[in-house]
């Protein structure tokens, strides 16, 4: 009877704590106190760019100015830590996330894998879209499109869940390009370093990435930005054909246009489900007061990071196209993908 009379007595008090919390203001909940950005992906790639650029200017934005730090959860190409998010990180505002583009795809193509609901959580805002960048070293076998499809040429990904490796398996499957990918390195940076090896003659990943670390080889013509992935060309590669511009098959197309639609999302900050509406009307006031401060963007270009900020209403729409694909598009890009 004592234990069970401890027990009511802990339940109340969690319960009382738990209702004195949910009646603060945003402001008096982030005074003192820490806000954790989590990375699905290790240190020194476009994600954790981006949300170290976040934590150095966002806390003057938010109500209480709490300290703001970035705390990666690497896996799965970040399948492991938006599971975890969803699922178990505090939904109360002290955590917010920013992770792959990809991640409304990978609920619909692999549900077993995608074990949470993008329409549950609330983007905050995003930096920038994000086109993906097929990079091939110079010393590639081939160097055009054309070749491609004759000549064997290995790819570097970091998992199977990544757009490193479920892009050149759509070129692959629906274009007949003669790639074979090599998945198992713990992130971009990693597979990069493989490229410089000669282990692997071409990466696909994030261009945001790619012009803050690789500006001068691919100046220099060492790296050679030859495919991109998105819906429209990036400003900065005006030559670099789309993916869906190498196939003539107009199903095909369609196919490869859904799987690039999370270009649109980029580096988007994201609130896990339940998050307090009055914290996160806070978050997104924040980021879109952040994003237009002449220091901020100043902060960026010196950073060499690419800006094209989009609201968290906008993004949130975006998500949702996605999610309401024809059943037979998604059908045929999950098994282009596999």
């Amino acid at each position: 009877m004592a234990f069970a009379r401890g027990l009511l007595a802990a339940s109340i008090v969690a319960l009382a704590a738990m209702s004195a919390q949910a009646q603060q203001t945003p402001e008096q909940f982030w005074k003192g106190s820490t806000l954790r950005i989590m990375l699905g992906h290790p240190p020194g790639g476009s994600y954790d760019f981006y949300a170290r650029l976040a934590a150095d200017h966002m806390r003057q934005y938010i109500p209480g100015a709490p300290a703001i730090i970035v705390e990666s959860k690497p896996g799965g190409g970040g399948i492991v830590a938006t599971a975890f998010f969803y699922a178990q990180a505090p939904r109360d505002g002290s955590t917010i996330a920013l992770f792959p583009e990809t991640i409304a795809h990978t609920q619909l193509l692999e549900p077993s894998v995608g074990k949470w609901k993008v329409q549950e959580m609330s983007y905050i805002g995003s930096f920038a879209p994000v086109n993906t960048a097929f990079v091939f070293r110079k010393g590639a076998a081939a160097k055009t499109t054309g070749e491609m499809r004759k000549l064997k040429t290995v790819a570097g990904c970091t998992g199977k869940n990544s757009q490193s490796y479920q892009y050149p398996a759509m070129l692959k499957a629906l274009g007949g390009f003669q790639f074979d990918i090599i998945c198992g390195y713990k992130g971009s940076a990693d597979s990069i370093l493989a490229m410089e090896r000669g282990e692997v003659d071409f990466v696909s990943s994030a261009w945001n990435s790619w012009r803050a670390t690789h500006k001068q080889p691919i100046a220099e013509g060492l790296l050679l930005p030859l495919i991109q992935g998105g819906l429209r060309r990036n400003k900065e590669m005006p030559d670099v054909p789309l993916m869906q511009e190498l196939l003539d098959d107009p199903e095909a197309r369609k196919v490869v246009e859904f799987a690039s639609a999370g270009a649109a999302i980029g580096r988007a900050l994201i609130a896990p489900p339940g998050a307090p509406a009055d914290r996160l009307a806070a978050l997104r006031k924040a980021f879109d007061e952040m994003v237009a401060d002449p220091k901020f963007i100043a902060d960026a270009a010196r950073r060499n990071l690419e800006l094209e900020t989009t609201p968290g209403v906008e993004v949130q729409k975006i998500a949702a196209d996605i999610l309401s694909a024809p059943p037979e598009i998604v059908a045929k890009a999950a098994k282009a993908m596999d």
